[in-house]
């Protein structure tokens, strides 16, 4: 009787789970794919939200090195490639330099959708999402 009793309880768990994620959606209930948490873009910084309208015209960059070639030295983005991600500076009111902030795009910069937000300079990494 107590082993049907647990039986029961453990089902009814994994199926209040199940209904969850399904309710929820994968990206909401485990971040992202490659396991970054997500950012919705109207989430952004107004910055980030006009770099990344920028990165999908096309330009013009207002930085030199808008668009170099982004290394993923840190390995917290998914391994690809060299020459996969690219880098785009988001503007940081009041800084001096560039900043911490920055896009990584993966791809063609213009149209791939894979575009990863770090106000830290690379220590950490959302997914923007649309």
């Amino acid at each position: 009787m107590r082993a049907r009793l647990i039986s029961s309880l453990f089902l009814r768990f994994w199926l209040v789970l199940l209904t969850a994620l399904v309710l929820t959606g994968p990206a909401q209930a485990r971040g992202s794919m490659d396991g970054l948490d997500v950012v919705q873009i109207d989430q952004l910084p107004r910055e980030a939200q006009q770099t990344m309208a920028l990165i999908r015209q096309g330009g013009p960059f207002p930085y030199p090195k808008d668009g170099a070639v982004f290394g993923n030295y840190e390995g917290v983005l998914p391994k690809q490639k060299r020459g996969y991600y690219h880098e785009f500076t988001v503007p940081t009111p009041r800084a001096r330099n560039r900043g911490a902030r920055r896009i990584v795009s993966g791809g063609d910069p213009r149209s791939s959708g894979e575009y990863y937000y770090t106000s830290d300079h690379y220590k950490t990494f959302r997914r923007v999402h649309d």
